[in-house]
């Protein structure tokens, strides 16, 4: 178990105010945000690199807020590998257990299962200026899990390669973390590979922690519009609840009116993914729909983009061929919300 409690720092003008975060042993957890958003910040923390002015941290149970970085049973990957230009892959990799005075054989038994795990066999005389930027990562990476670590940390791991690389290294990231099963914290400000390898995720703003939980439900069940927007969804908002006697609420928005399943009351925001819209031609009276005109279509490769002015400006997706779509005509379509889709928003 990874507990941080009440963690805050300032530097310059930017403060961690009060991070708090339980991630258990053995799981994958993503930390997301923008760029700024103070995630770096945070994991230098955790590994010991800067010191917190208040708050504490516990791998294990052990306190190790006030240890130094080498005691701290924690493997670091920076983002950019930080690995010595001047050894070749295999004295990287051995690099930490050298400097602890760890014997040959212990070196060869540790360091010679996470090669294979890696695929680094015929690298290992090579220079780290000689390898792609995937082949750096897994090295980097081999390098802080030659120690054994209790927790280990990577720093946007992905944010330099391209994205076939990406990929790979996602695929590599959870066959790994099976295998191993070492609780990992990782950042990034791409959700896609939350979704590709985490278990849970965790949303920085500001310094400032806003949203934990499962990214099923961080993508799903948005806390805030900053979250929602943050996972791609522009399909947010502003309406007037008025509950109804049968049960459920009415929202009204633009003209329009949607019924959901829970009470909601007051002036209230609500969003709903665009790949849960359902977009059928106009002339049918549909539960929850809206009368809109399909404006542009942009063809996003495994799906399509089709944004619709409804009074308002709506953003679906669709797997439909192109053709199904007319865009800039007066050809009339309905955009359905199905209910349970619908997702209001805590009051501010």
């Amino acid at each position: 178990m990874i507990r941080i409690q009440g963690l805050s720092l300032t530097v310059g003008a930017f403060s961690l105010c009060d991070i708090s975060l339980e991630v258990a042993s053995g799981d994958y957890f993503i930390l997301l945000g923008p760029t700024g958003a103070g995630k770096s910040l945070f994991i230098e923390c955790l590994c010991g690199l800067l010191r917190p002015e208040r708050g504490t941290i516990e791998v294990n149970g052990r306190d190790v807020t006030r240890l130094a970085p080498r005691l701290r049973g924690i493997g670091y990957v920076p983002q950019h590998q930080g690995l010595f230009p001047h050894l070749r892959v295999a004295d990287n990799i051995a690099f930490p257990l050298r400097v602890r005075h760890v014997g040959r054989g212990e070196i060869r038994s540790r360091v010679e299962p996470l090669v294979a795990l890696l695929g680094l066999e015929a690298l290992l005389d090579r220079l780290p200026a000689h390898l792609s930027g995937g082949e750096r990562q897994k090295v980097a990476l081999a390098r802080a899990l030659a120690s054994r670590p209790r927790l280990l940390l990577l720093d946007e791991p992905l944010s330099a390669l391209d994205e076939s690389s990406r990929e790979r290294l996602c695929a590599d990231l959870r066959r790994i973390h099976h295998e191993l099963q070492v609780t990992t914290i990782h950042v990034s400000h791409n959700f896609e590979e939350a979704l590709a390898v985490g278990d849970r995720a965790g949303v920085f703003h500001d310094g400032r922690l806003v949203q934990t939980g499962s990214v099923t439900d961080l993508l799903r069940r948005p806390a805030s519009e900053f979250v929602a927007r943050f996972f791609r969804n522009d399909n947010v908002y502003r309406a007037d609840a008025v509950p109804q006697p049968g049960g459920g609420t009415a929202l009204t928005f633009a003209g329009h009116t949607l019924r959901v399943p829970l009470r909601h009351e007051g002036s209230v925001s609500f969003t709903i993914r665009p790949e849960a819209l359902m977009v059928h031609d106009g002339g049918a009276v549909l539960p929850n729909g809206i009368p809109a005109r399909l404006v542009r279509v942009t063809d996003r490769g495994p799906y399509r983009q089709l944004e619709f002015d409804a009074g308002v400006r709506l953003i679906a997706y669709s797997t439909a061929s192109a053709g199904t779509f007319a865009a800039g005509s007066d050809r009339p379509y309905v955009v359905v919300f199905p209910p349970e889709a619908i997702h209001v928003l805590a009051q501010e």
